[in-house]
């Protein structure tokens, strides 16, 4: 099966040297390129690709905002998203993780692991663990808002064990360990759990814990410009 692939880069350069990257690959076809967010939505909404790889600060609408209008709550959309930046911990990761993107790279990442990337997310995988998910809500986390009581979804004692659990960054044996229950049993849970909160993977049941208060971050965060308060740095 080939994978229909968009790509949404401000730079011509880097945009170019992603398409020649991608177009290598026997299995990956990209089907349209823009140069902001909104011409990407508007990509997504005509052509239905697999993947969308989104520059996370762009100009006329960024990544993050182009996220949420393509796979967020509500929206049918069958496309997967990653997202690019420069910067490894990066406070609009969060928010575009939150906003329903299945993982990121950064800029200097290598054609490899580029392609791997769009193959994970089209199968629908994370393209990160939620330890490093957490390493990120604890830096950035305290800086979203929490969900409303009234979007609280019930759980029972055992979902909410293990999902802080998920949380804390334990895989499935780990949390089996922790709670004496069979791996196949924990495996069950999680499945539950993410049917229940309608989340795509693993990561987004950490993003959940943290919205929730479930899970707290663990230690204040280095000092984040408040929005509007200068121009971001390019990426």
């Amino acid at each position: 099966m080939t994978l229909r692939v968009i790509i949404a880069e401000d730079q011509l350069l880097m945009r170019s040297a992603l398409r020649d990257c991608l177009a290598r690959e026997a299995d990956i076809d990209v089907v349209g390129e823009a140069a902001n967010g909104q011409e990407a939505l508007e990509l997504a909404e005509r052509l239905s690709p697999d993947v969308a790889l989104l520059d996370i600060r762009m100009p006329v609408m960024d990544g993050v905002e182009a996220t949420r209008r393509i796979v967020g709550p509500g929206e049918p959309s069958p496309t997967r998203v990653v997202v690019m930046t420069t910067f490894e911990l990066d406070e609009y990761i969060v928010a575009a993780l939150r906003a329903g993107a299945s993982g990121f790279l950064l800029k200097d990442t290598t054609p490899e692991e580029l392609v791997r990337a769009i193959r994970l997310v089209a199968a629908g995988d994370a393209l990160l663990g939620p330890s490093i998910t957490r390493r990120l809500l604890d830096r950035f986390g305290r800086f979203l808002p929490p969900i409303i009581d009234g979007d609280h979804v019930p759980l029972t004692a055992r979902e909410h064990s293990i999902l802080k659990l998920v949380a804390l960054g334990l895989n499935n044996t780990q949390i089996a360990s922790e709670l004496f229950l069979a791996e196949s049993s924990v495996k069950t849970h999680v499945s539950h759990l993410l049917a229940k909160l309608n989340a795509p993977d693993r990561v987004h049941l950490v993003i959940y814990a943290y919205e929730s208060g479930l899970v707290r971050p663990s230690r204040l965060p280095a000092v984040v410009p408040e929005p509007g308060s200068g121009p971001a740095p390019r990426s």
